[in-house]
């Protein structure tokens, strides 16, 4: 069985899921039941047919599992956020999210060695972290269930999820954060709203815009942060766009170019040239 390939279409379903702009418990619960067949499926074939070596058990454990399960966090976090979430008082809808932040940064100052492991891209450990004749050793103590399954699970693999999920997660949180303080301050109460222009692509394809106008310099000469540069393009698009840290996150995850929308755009530009010169 060919398990990249089923961490790929998995990525494509999230996508697809995403796309379909449905409100984000229905997203995080259909997110949730994809990422868990997966890691099903994945359990049986690794009960069934093991692993060929050590190389490969590590991979496995610290790459492909990473991926349904860091979204199988990452949306189970949200589902639970958001059933708790004040619905009227805006308040203690930012007290509510500045207390998640406050226990996000927690969990990464709890783990901060292990934080500073993965972003060394270290592999010294990774022996001990990520294959299952360790458990005895370096015991599971970041997970909130009681017990789990030794033959599908190592030391740190949930560690690794919890981090990567979490990650995503302060982005959520403070794009959140930041979307119910526009609606406070009342900037744009007394503003004619402008005729905006339809956003024809995807959510993928404007995340993609924003960070390549961020990545060029834009945000030097401006200060503009990732979201306050994307809420300035809604003065001129129509369009909402949804979890915009998140979003670059699949955008880095992609196996081929991770500039699709961007190439297009090149080269439906070479193409009228072209034309022009024809």
């Amino acid at each position: 069985m060919d398990l990249q390939t089923l961490t790929k279409e998995l990525l494509v379903k999230l996508n697809e899921i995403s796309l379909e702009n449905l409100p984000i418990l229905e997203r995080a619960h259909r997110s949730i039941k994809v990422c868990r067949n997966l890691l099903s499926i994945f359990k049986r074939e690794i009960l069934v047919n093991d692993f060929d070596s050590l190389n490969d058990e590590i991979y496995f454990f610290k790459q492909t599992k990473q991926i349904p399960l860091a979204e199988l966090i990452y949306f189970s976090e949200i589902h639970s956020f958001e059933i708790q979430f004040p619905k009227a008082d805006k308040a203690a809808q930012l007290k509510f999210i500045k207390k998640k932040i406050t226990k996000l940064n927690r969990f990464f100052l709890y783990n901060l060695d292990f934080g500073q492991y993965i972003k060394s891209g270290a592999t010294h450990f990774d022996k001990e972290y990520y294959t299952r004749d360790h458990l005895d050793t370096y015991h599971i103590t970041t997970s909130k269930f009681y017990f789990q399954d030794p033959d599908f699970c190592t030391p740190r693999d949930m560690l690794l999820g919890k981090y990567k999920a979490y990650d995503s997660l302060v982005g959520y949180m403070n794009e959140k954060q930041l979307k119910i303080k526009s609606g406070l301050n009342g900037k744009y109460l007394n503003r004619k709203p402008a005729e905006k222009i339809d956003w024809p692509f995807s959510n993928t394809d404007w995340v993609e815009l924003v960070y390549a106008l961020y990545a060029a310099g834009l945000f030097n000469k401006n200060k503009l942060s990732i979201v306050k540069l994307s809420k300035m393009l809604q003065e001129i698009f129509n369009f909402e766009p949804k979890e915009i840290y998140k979003s670059f996150q699949d955008i880095k995850n992609r196996k081929n170019s991770r500039t699709l929308f961007l190439d297009q755009l090149a080269a439906s530009l070479l193409k009228e040239m072209d034309k022009s010169e024809g």
